[in-house]
């Protein structure tokens, strides 16, 4: 159904229950009453993907108890309107079916009956759930019902058709990574990823190892051995380092010793724990500049620990957002079968 006379602000800004005045990102409660205006798009919503720093906070306070992960996700949303962790501020996309599609939304390719996935984070986007049939446990991924918004100003992606739904999912929930790495990156470059065996850290690690060419050199740093044993069979790194990013005297010790003392030029930090932000620093060559992707991450940690040590980096927020993100980061998985097989092994449904 849609209001077809009222057309909505395009961020979203008619959606927003409390407080009234700010976005529908940072505000407590979005309306996720399923019926459009004319310049939104409504989608039958079949998966979430839990962005990596919610599910891991979920899954601990549950203690990996499937059933309280489930009925804590759907208080969040019945209570907010969106999937907003409030613990971690952070929130994962969606992939759905196309519903109905409003008279003045914005859009070339699109139809009722489209699979796509949005490339906006659930925390601005409106939500109601009537059911979460399962949880994956490994990689954060919801099997459920229900319904979603999407804004005039919010980017999506019609699904490709030669890769795994969930393998898709996986993929463009952190396709600004790839995207901003491959921009950052200088033929001359060492690169360290820290986080290098996640989603976003794979993906970075490989448009690190394109760009960085046979004069530059990549480091991945890694805390789960599988992890590292799988980086090392990609064969996209120079070195491989096997160290907890939270532990920041480890990882300045390692790559300090790879370097020979010379150390990063660009740190990517794609790590889904809290307390990296200091190892990212430490290990980044005065006047570099250190890569925040992660969700984890606190602007106060970096700034004031960036200034306790004396270190004069530079520091970029991880935007999820990037033109042309989404095609990049699909045709990444398109040109590396290693790649694209490893991510089918892990994220494909069985």
């Amino acid at each position: 159904m849609e209001k077809t006379s009222l057309i909505g602000h395009p961020y979203g800004l008619h959606r927003v229950c409390e407080p009234i005045g700010v976005l529908p990102q940072p505000a407590w409660k979005l309306d996720a009453t399923p019926v459009i205006y004319a310049n939104e798009l409504l989608i039958n919503v079949e998966r979430l993907n839990i962005d990596s720093a919610s599910f891991a906070q979920l899954k601990e306070e549950a203690k990996g108890n499937e059933e309280k992960i489930k009925q804590k996700i759907l208080s969040i949303v019945r209570e907010r309107g969106k999937m907003h962790n409030p613990v971690t501020g952070s929130g994962g996309m969606l992939i759905g079916r196309v519903e109905q599609i409003g008279s003045h939304f914005p859009h070339t390719n699109l139809q009722a009956g489209s699979r796509i996935a949005t490339l906006v984070s659930l925390t601005l986007t409106p939500l109601r759930l009537e059911e979460i049939q399962h949880v994956d446990l490994k990689t954060g991924q919801l099997k459920v019902s229900g319904k979603a918004i999407l804004f005039a100003s919010g980017p999506y992606a019609v699904l490709p058709e030669d890769l795994p739904e969930t393998v898709a999912l996986a993929a463009l929930d952190v396709c600004g990574a790839p995207a901003q790495t491959s921009r950052l990156v200088q033929p001359d470059h060492v690169v360290v990823v820290l986080g290098a065996g996640g989603k976003s850290g794979l993906l970075s690690l490989y448009h690190a190892w394109k760009k960085a060419g046979k004069d530059g050199r990549v480091i991945a740093l890694e805390a789960n051995e599988d992890a590292c044993q799988e980086i090392h069979q990609l064969q996209m790194a120079h070195e491989i380092i096997c160290v907890d990013a939270t532990n920041p005297v480890a990882v300045l010790e390692a790559v300090t010793k790879v370097t020979d003392g010379k150390l990063a030029d660009l740190t990517i930090n794609c790590v889904n724990v809290p307390n990296t932000e200091l190892s990212s620093i430490l290990i980044t060559r005065e006047g570099g500049l250190v890569y925040f992707f992660s969700m984890a991450v606190r602007f106060t940690a970096a700034a004031l620990g960036a200034e306790g040590v004396g270190k004069d980096v530079q520091m970029l927020i991880g935007n999820g957002y990037a033109k042309g993100h989404a095609e990049l980061t699909i045709q990444t998985l398109r040109e590396s079968k290693p790649l694209r097989e490893l991510f089918v092994a892990r994220y494909a449904s069985h």
